[in-house]
């Protein structure tokens, strides 16, 4: 059976090599996106979400992320600089940015391109378009933004002391290893993908104290920038940010009883995939009226 995907390591911002895999339809695509995972995960762990999409027309462009996946682990591909969690923001949007800027040339000027994210990464996607400075060259690429999950506040955040004082320890140390806990069970209600990141050789629960601080401090600027009387502690902090956020086009979905990772949700995930091809098929057909 042909691999839903095709692997490539390529060369990006500050020579850096990155791992990456497209999952192409067969036919023309009809939209594509530029997909961003979360912290301390990779792009293997969609392995089954993203042949959904393409099976549906949407082509879908994946890369570990700075700092993690085989982007850091692999010890015959990757950059020599390349080490676990060692990570910042600025170089994170410059990653962001070529990486649509080199798919919007693969698929063409008249096929819509969507910038989509998980948790760590669906926080980017949001400060990618939405926090200074603007990506002035990116912005007219781009048909749309899908956070799924973003990592806006932690669901006990750290105080804003802590968070300052990270900060200046980053600027010390900045790729100094901290761990990182994360509770598998936070993740789904499915015991089998628990397990399996429990398990995963590529995941390590530590983080750098620069990579940290940034995702953190942005996640804290991402809701002050558009909402400044906002409470400290957010259970909520997506309903938050879209009631706030200036957008003309924008849309919100509450997926009741899910945990963070949707895509593992036995019972959501079929809805979660129809949701997110309905929007850009919605946003698709706008775009050639």
């Amino acid at each position: 059976m042909a691999s839903p995907y095709t692997e490539a390591w390529i060369e990006g911002p500050n020579a850096t090599a990155f791992y990456t895999r497209t999952y192409a339809p067969t036919d023309t695509p009809k939209a594509a996106i530029v997909f961003a995972h979360g912290f301390a995960e990779h792009i293997g762990r969609y392995e089954a979400t993203f042949p959904e999409f393409s099976a549906k027309g949407i082509s879908v462009f994946a890369f570990d992320q700075r700092g993690f996946g085989r982007t850091a682990w692999d010890e015959k591909n990757r950059s020599k600089s390349s080490k676990w969690a060692v990570t910042n923001w600025k170089d994170q949007r410059a990653d962001i940015a070529f990486f649509l800027a080199r798919e919007k040339d693969r698929i063409g000027k008249d096929v819509p391109l969507f910038l989509m994210g998980h948790s760590m990464g669906g926080a980017e996607a949001l400060e990618f378009v939405c926090l200074p400075p603007s990506p002035k060259e990116s912005l007219p690429l781009l048909s749309g933004i899908i956070a799924c999950s973003p990592l806006i506040r932690q669901t006990t955040p750290a105080s804003k002391v802590v968070v300052w004082v990270a900060s200046k320890a980053a600027t010390l140390l900045p790729n100094m290893l901290i761990d990182t806990p994360i509770n598998p069970n936070d993740l789904s209600r499915d015991p089998v993908a628990n397990k399996a990141y429990i398990d995963d050789p590529m995941i390590k629960a530590k983080g750098s104290l620069r990579g940290l601080a940034d995702m953190l401090l942005n996640g804290i600027a991402l809701a002050e920038h558009h909402y400044k009387n906002y409470p400290s502690e957010l259970p909520v902090a997506s309903e938050q940010f879209y009631a706030a956020v200036e957008a003309k086009d924008k849309h919100l979905i509450i997926m009741p009883g899910g945990y963070h990772e949707l895509v593992q949700e036995p019972e959501l995930k079929a809805q979660f995939i129809e949701e997110v091809t309905s929007w850009i098929f919605k946003h698709v057909s706008a775009g050639t009226e």
